[in-house]
């Protein structure tokens, strides 16, 4: 009976979700109607607003050509009304010539018949009877202003339809990815002269190959593209790949999506790793901050450390609650892997990223406030003791900038110092070759080299800040911009003072 009892509440439960979903369906079809109904009225009100404006065009034409018209048969009927005046004046002072030589025929005198005839023969000879032209100046033909519109006729009756674009080709040998840009280029599969302009999407994905349905983020639009190219510049390649496509669009309609094409645009992307900076830090993902108050606030919680770990509830309580940072390339480790240590402490105001270099090349940027007061930039191995300082340890190297009383820039390692007598840029690049063994500061700005070391990294080495007095903003997810390539290129050939620092160490 219960077997029974269970099997008819499955089968009801089952005509329950399919009536729901049955009457969701006919929710969609009436909508669906509706929309066909709305969309077909709207495409006769765009239809009826081109034939009004091909109408207005017509009329218009129209106008300027009986204007023309008017203007030619103005002109022709003013210039024969002039012959013709001109003609009738002539023919006056001919028939009075007729009319005084015949009256010179009744003379009997030759004398006065050889005078009279003498003074008829010159006023002849003047008169303009004889001059005129006895041709129209112009012709009457107004053909030269006919109109032929077979050809307009032919092509009105072509008028259809606008069909819809095909997909353009995204030519993924003409895309390029350097300095955090994407240029992309495509092409339509024929010519078409409707084509109005081009809609761009992409969205960042972890996954290689075509887009996945499931789990990704939103596609961003790029509308209005004229060209067959298009750069995405300012990006933060926090991801390893980007999807792309494009539609082409006509003046109604846009046709299908191009195949999605995916790009590598992967970067090191690392944060800041609150859980052992300095309690006199104030760490939030890519910016950290000195906060004078903050070790003040943790002594009071020194009577209930938890002695078996070392470490504070408050600590304990920031470790759990340390937002997760984005995903990593497979050149770089999370540095939560190193175990756990003590936070820094005394003079040693430092913060570690929390991803460690172990490979490849490398490029990050920072920006100090201006009235920062101290601070250092630069790399360390892992687990650095907690009074260690950057620079002043065999296992670090940075360029250090005080501020304080007077403005000092100098590289350190190994707690020797080389002054560098050059401007301080208001935002430093970081670029690490772990396998070459250099690491390089920029201005990032003007990609000016600033210092370069020299060395051959042993273990994995982390991002490493020291601040006193002011704050850091950390630019990740960089590539390493064309320029530094071209720089290294050269510099790698070089010697001098750039690694004079690292011969003494």
């Amino acid at each position: 009976m219960q077997k029974q009892l269970e099997t008819l509440q499955r089968i009801v439960s089952t005509l329950v979700s399919k009536n729901d979903e049955i009457h969701n369906f006919i929710d969609m079809l009436n909508h669906t109607i509706k929309n066909v109904q709305v969309n077909a009225s709207n495409a006769i009100s765009e239809l009826d607003e081109e034939f009004d404006g091909l109408y207005s065009v017509l009329d218009e034409m129209k106008g300027s050509m009986a204007n023309t018209i008017q203007q030619e048969e103005a002109h022709k009927i003013q210039a024969l009304q002039d012959q013709l005046s001109h003609c009738n004046r002539a023919l006056e002072s001919s028939e009075e010539l007729l009319e005084l030589a015949v009256q010179s025929l009744d003379i009997k005198n030759s004398v006065e018949l050889l005078e009279a005839a003498r003074q008829i023969k010159d006023s002849v000879t003047v008169a303009s009877a004889f001059r005129i032209s006895l041709k129209p100046k112009v012709s009457d033909s107004m053909t030269h202003l006919m109109v032929d519109f077979t050809p307009e006729k032919r092509m009105l009756q072509a008028v259809k339809f606008l069909p819809v674009p095909k997909a353009p080709e995204i030519d993924i040998a003409a895309c390029l990815v350097a300095d955090n840009c994407i240029t992309v280029s495509w092409r339509m599969p024929e010519e078409d002269s409707r084509i109005d302009h081009f809609v761009l999407e992409y969205r960042k994905t972890n996954f290689d190959g075509l887009p996945r349905l499931k789990g990704e983020q939103h596609w961003e639009m790029i509308d209005c593209i004229k060209a067959t190219q298009y750069t995405l510049s300012g990006l933060k390649f926090d991801t390893k790949y980007m999807n792309l496509r494009v539609q082409a669009c006509n003046k109604a309609v846009a046709g299908e999506y191009s195949d999605p094409v995916t790009l590598e645009t992967k970067a090191f992307v690392f944060s800041l790793d609150s859980t052992s900076s300095h309690l006199n830090l104030k760490v939030e993902d890519t910016y950290v901050e000195w906060d004078p108050t903050g070790g003040k606030g943790q002594e009071k919680m020194k009577g209930k450390e938890n002695k078996s770990s070392g470490l504070t509830p408050l600590l304990k309580s920031n470790r759990r609650s340390c937002a997760a940072s984005p995903k990593r390339t497979p050149n770089s480790t999370r540095a939560s892997s190193r175990g756990s240590r003590d936070r820094f402490a005394g003079e040693s105001y430092t913060v570690l990223g929390d991803t460690a270099v172990e490979s490849g090349q490398h490029y990050w940027e920072v920006r100090a406030q201006k009235d920062c007061k101290s601070y250092s930039v630069g790399i360390t191995y892992r687990n650095p003791g907690k009074f260690d300082q950057l620079g002043k340890t065999n296992s670090s190297w940075c360029i250090h900038i005080n501020n304080w009383l007077q403005t000092t820039f100098s590289a350190k390692h190994n707690n020797k110092a080389k002054t560098l007598d050059i401007p301080v840029p208001d935002r430093i690049g970081v670029y690490c070759d772990f396998d070459g063994g250099q690491l390089s500061f920029y201005d990032a700005n003007s990609k000016a080299l600033l210092y370069t070391f020299r060395t051959k990294f042993t273990q994995p080495v982390l991002p490493g800040f020291m601040i006193w007095c002011g704050g850091l903003t950390v630019s990740t997810g960089l590539q390493v911009p064309s320029a530094v390539r071209t720089l290294q290129k050269s510099e790698n050939g070089l010697s001098g003072s750039t690694s004079s620092l690292n011969n003494i160490a």
